[in-house]
C-alpha cells in the first residue's frame, strides 16, 4: 500500500505547528494542557499536539504619528526576548514641590532574567513597568522643586533605578537603567528662566569684569610700590656712595694738610734749630715773635680798607726782627774770616 505525495504534504503541513524553532537569546514558555510544563530555549523544540502550546507574550512599544504625536500598541510573540530591552513612556505631566506643572519622558532598559515569573507572575509585564515607573517618578519629583528636579536628574535616575529593580525582581526582570529623556516646563516658566539666566549671565560678566579692574588696579598699585622702593633705595645708595665720597675726600683733604703742617712744623723746627745755635735761643724766639707779626700785619693789609693800624708792641717785634737781620748778615762774614 503506498501513500500519495497529496497525503504526504497534508500530514507534514499538518505537523509543521508543532515544530518550534527557538531564536539565540530567546526562550519559550511550553504549556500542557494548560498548565506550565517547561521553559524552552534556543534550538528545535517538539510540542506534543493538542496536548501542549506555547504561551503568548505581549511586548509594547511607541510608534511615531504625523504631528510629532506617538501612540503606544501591543504585540504578541510566543518567544521572549531575553536581551535588554528598552522601554520608551510616552510624555507625562507631573507636579513639583513648589507647584509647577512639568512634562517628563522616561526610558527604561531591562532585561527578563526569569521568563516563568515574567509570565505567570505579572498579567502585563510591559504595562505594569509603565504604571510603576510613573507614578515612582510622580512621587519623588513631588519631593522636589523646579529648580532641584532640573539640577538633580542623576539623583532621580538612581532613586527611579533603586525601587524599579527591587520591585520588578518578583517579576522576573532586572531593571539595568533609568533615563530622565526631556524635562520640559511650561512656557511662561521657561520664559522666566530665560530672563533669570541672562540676568545671571549679565552679573557674573559684571563681577568678572569688577574683578578684572580691582586686579589691575592692585598690580598697578603694586607696580607703582615697587617702583617708588627701587628709586628710594637706588637715590639711597647714591646718597651712601656721596656721603662716602665726601668722608672720603674730607679724610684725604685733613690727611693732606696734616702732613703739610707736619712738614712745615718740621722745617719750622730746623730753621728755629739753626738759628738758635747762631744767635741763642732769646734771640731765635724774638725773630720767631717778628715772623709772626709779620705775616699778622700781612693778612691786616690784604682788607678792602685804606687804612692799616698797627698795635704798638709790633715796634718792638720788627725792632728784633731788623737786629737779627744784622746778626745774620754778620754771620756769613765771619764765616769768610
Amino acid at each position: 500500500m503506498t501513500t500519495s505525495p497529496v497525503n504526504n504534504a497534508g500530514c507534514l503541513s499538518f505537523l509543521l505547528p508543532f515544530f518550534k524553532i527557538v531564536p539565540h537569546q530567546h526562550v519559550m514558555v511550553v504549556e500542557r494542557l494548560g498548565q506550565f510544563n517547561r521553559v524552552a530555549g534556543p534550538g528545535m523544540n517538539i510540542l506534543v499536539p493538542f496536548i501542549d502550546n506555547a504561551r503568548p507574550f505581549i511586548y509594547h512599544s511607541l510608534i511615531d504619528l504625523p504631528g510629532g504625536l506617538t501612540r503606544q500598541v501591543a504585540q504578541s510573540s510566543t518567544f521572549i526576548d531575553l536581551r535588554e530591552r528598552l522601554l520608551d513612556f510616552p510624555k507625562q505631566s507631573v507636579i513639583t514641590a513648589d507647584n509647577v506643572v512639568i512634562e517628563i519622558n522616561a526610558v527604561l532598559y531591562y532585561r527578563i532574567t526569569d521568563a516563568q515569573k515574567a509570565v505567570y507572575a505579572i498579567a502585563d509585564l510591559n504595562d505594569a513597568m509603565e504604571k510603576l515607573t510613573q507614578t515612582t517618578l510622580r512621587n519623588i519629583i513631588g519631593e522636589l522643586t523646579l529648580d532641584e528636579t532640573l539640577s538633580s536628574r542623576d539623583q532621580i535616575n538612581h532613586r527611579l533605578l533603586d525601587i524599579l529593580d527591587d520591585a520588578t525582581n518578583r517579576w522576573g526582570v532586572d531593571v539595568t537603567r533609568v533615563e530622565l529623556q526631556e524635562i520640559t516646563p511650561p512656557p511662561d516658566v521657561r520664559q522666566t528662566m530665560e530672563l533669570q539666566m541672562t540676568a545671571e549671565r549679565r552679573r557674573r560678566a559684571q563681577m568678572l569684569q569688577a574683578e578684572g579692574d580691582k586686579q589691575a588696579a592692585i598690580l598697578t598699585a603694586e607696580g607703582q610700590a615697587e617702583a617708588r622702593l627701587r628709586e628710594a633705595q637706588s637715590s639711597k645708595q647714591a646718597s651712601i656712595l656721596k656721603a662716602e665720597g665726601e668722608a672720603e675726600a674730607l679724610r684725604a683733604r685733613a690727611t693732606a694738610e696734616a702732613k703739610a703742617r707736619e712738614l712745615a712744623a718740621l722745617a719750622e723746627a730746623n730753621a728755629l734749630e739753626v738759628i738758635s745755635t747762631k744767635v741763642g735761643q732769646v734771640a731765635a724766639v724774638q725773630y720767631l715773635i717778628g715772623v709772626r707779626y709779620l705775616e699778622s700785619l700781612q693778612k691786616m693789609a690784604d682788607g678792602k680798607s685804606t687804612k692799616t693800624f698797627i698795635p704798638y708792641e709790633a715796634a718792638g717785634a720788627l725792632g728784633a726782627v731788623g737786629a737779627l737781620r744784622e746778626v745774620f748778615q754778620q754771620i756769613p762774614e765771619e764765616g769768610k774770616k
